[in-house]
């Protein structure tokens, strides 16, 4: 027969209790003593365990790795300028760029005031950061309406809600990018004139941001075909030398705009018969504006064949050109050479008749 093995009870410090009494080689009759309630007593059992240091360790990595992804995520959508932020009204320059738009009817500004009262501004406005130096910070690029709006309303209401704007903050630029982007969104969301769209180009170049109108119109209508790039170019006329003449020139339609840009070109009378019809009629509306502009291109040019032989060529003494309008007894000098010293001249020689 097998020798029997005396074991000896488990020892309680064995999952880190306190150390046990010695057994004695002989068995006592009394059941061993129950552990004193020491700081053993304390400790939590194996279910009770907490998480392991090797999971602390792997949980705590999985959230920065979180945290940095978000950052990240965040921080490239700013730079890009995806993301989107309230922004003081006070901090942003509605006249960083010119203007595509040359007037807004009060009857949809007063809709656009209505909707953002009622639903609050659903769209964002785009702006560009002009630094932390830049007074004001940022400079408009899109959503003049909405901006206008809004300063509008807190004005009228002085409610906190209107005191912000939301916008997407796009990073600094070149000007030519900007007013790309001013005229992208305008060219979807609004259907600007063919003035409108040709002064803003002449506009841009006088800022600095092209350096001749052919590289203004190729950038901001790069996705025009080249008829309609044509067009643009012809109103372009129109707005450097008839800018400040028209009241409504916004309302020019293709048709007489082209006729009034083939009128510069051909007929050197044509600007001053204009500035006369307009003047008389003093229009107070569109329709009445167009109309003394269809009267004015009526108005038959004078016949070269008509012209003394010496002022066919049009120009005399150096850089003034010089236009004879024979029906009208007028004679009109342009160009570089017409100086204040010519006026002071000619009055003395007229004074002298």
């Amino acid at each position: 027969m097998a020798k029997r093995k005396r074991l000896t009870p488990a020892s309680p410090d064995f999952l880190g209790g306190s150390p046990a009494p010695t057994a004695s080689p002989v068995a006592s009759p009394t059941p061993a003593p129950a552990p004193s309630a020491g700081p053993s007593a304390a400790r939590p059992s194996l279910s009770a365990a907490s998480t392991p240091p090797i999971a602390q360790v792997a949980g705590g990595a999985a959230r920065n790795a979180a945290f940095e992804e978000v950052t990240a995520l965040i921080t490239e959508a700013r730079r890009e300028g995806r993301l989107i932020q309230p922004l003081p009204l006070s901090e942003i320059d509605s006249g960083y760029l010119v203007r595509d738009r040359i007037s807004v009817p009060e009857e949809d500004q007063q809709s656009l005031r209505e909707s953002l009262r009622a639903r609050g501004q659903q769209m964002a406005i785009e702006v560009v950061d002009l630094g932390e130096g830049g007074e004001p910070r940022y400079g408009l690029i899109s959503g003049w309406r909405r901006l206008s709006s809004l300063r509008a309303l807190f004005e009228e209401t002085g409610e906190a809600r209107f005191s912000t704007v939301l916008a997407r903050i796009r990073p600094p630029q070149a000007a030519g990018e900007a007013y790309v982007s001013m005229v992208e969104e305008n060219e979807i969301r609004l259907g600007l004139s063919y003035y409108e769209r040709a002064r803003i180009a002449t506009k841009a170049v006088e800022a600095g941001a092209f350096e001749h109108d052919e590289a203004a119109l190729s950038a901001l209508y790069a996705s025009a075909s080249r008829p309609r790039r044509s067009k643009i170019r012809s109103f372009a006329e129109l707005v450097r030398r008839l800018d400040e003449l028209l009241r409504f020139p916004a309302s020019l339609g293709e048709r007489i705009g082209l006729e009034m840009a083939r009128a510069l070109r051909e007929d050197p009378g044509f600007e001053a018969r204009l500035a006369a019809a307009l003047d008389k009629a003093a229009p107070e509306s569109a329709e009445a504006e167009q109309e003394a502009i269809r009267k004015a291109l009526k108005t038959p040019a004078v016949s070269r064949a008509k012209r003394p032989e010496a002022l066919k060529q049009g120009r005399i003494s150096g850089p003034v050109e010089l236009h004879w309008q024979e029906d009208r007894g007028e004679i009109v000098l342009s160009g570089a050479g017409v100086t204040e010293e010519l006026r002071q001249r000619l009055e003395a020689w007229l004074a002298g008749k």
